[in-house]
């Protein structure tokens, strides 16, 4: 399992994934499930992965191929126009990948045992910043003010302080935090998901990534959200009234 939330502000975007592939006693894996392509000055895409590890693997890797030869190979997000374009080729490439695995497994497996979701953001010169949640069947849907930001991996646990915090016109700073928060509160609830974690912010109309770190374990800023959070809500529990008989 995994956990990503891409979400979409007034300012630009905000993007963050954990790096947890297995759980386990004694199996605990990571691996990279954001991935990001950029021509400076003219387009910055970023895509996050959630599912099946090889499914994700092969759609990256394809993708990546895509790029480094497009006079070669095709298609290429870095020659479409626009980010539906570059939607609808991830979506395809999702699609054709699950399609392959179902159909060359030996087991006869369905297609869901090979399933992935993915968050796809950025921006290309002349338009705005957008943003997409891709669908197995390699559909997609896209952000918007009734619906700012995406979460795909385990989602459930870090949604209710995303619903209630989110503002479109806060500060990359304070969705850090509240990424953070969500983030804390899910690793805390599953073991699936795990630390570190990589972000990304993009400024709208920079043409190239704002900032992009990883957030290691004993991070001392996260330790103080993750610490703080709990006091907070043990201190917003005390304040309210008690049930009476």
């Amino acid at each position: 399992m995994t956990y990503c939330v891409g979400m979409l502000l007034d300012r630009g975007l905000v993007l963050m994934s954990d790096t947890r592939t297995n759980a386990g006693l004694d199996n605990i894996a990571t691996a990279k499930k954001m991935h990001t392509w950029t021509v400076p000055g003219e387009r910055v895409i970023t895509l996050m992965t959630a599912g099946n590890l090889a499914t994700t693997q092969a759609v990256v890797g394809l993708i990546d191929e895509r790029t480094k030869a497009p006079e070669d190979r095709s298609p290429s997000i870095l020659d479409a126009p626009s980010m539906f374009q570059i939607a609808q080729t991830v979506g395809a490439t999702l699609r054709e990948v699950i399609s392959e695995n179902a159909s060359s497994n030996s087991e006869e497996q369905s297609a869901a045992a090979f399933s992935a979701t993915m968050i796809m953001a950025g921006q290309i010169k002349g338009g705005p910043p957008r943003l997409f949640l891709i669908y197995p069947e390699g559909n997609f849907i896209e952000a918007s003010p009734d619906n700012p930001f995406f979460q795909i991996g385990e989602t459930k646990y870090g949604k209710p302080i995303l619903v209630r915090a989110y503002d479109p016109e806060m500060s990359f700073e304070r969705a850090l935090k509240l990424l953070l928060v969500s983030f804390d509160s899910t690793i805390k609830s599953n073991l699936s998901v795990g630390l570190p974690l990589d972000y990304i912010t993009y400024e709208a109309g920079s043409l190239e990534i704002t900032s992009q770190e990883r957030i290691e374990a004993d991070d001392p800023y996260f330790l103080s959200i993750s610490n703080g959070w709990g006091d907070a809500l043990n201190t917003a529990f005390d304040q309210l009234p008690d049930f009476e008989f």
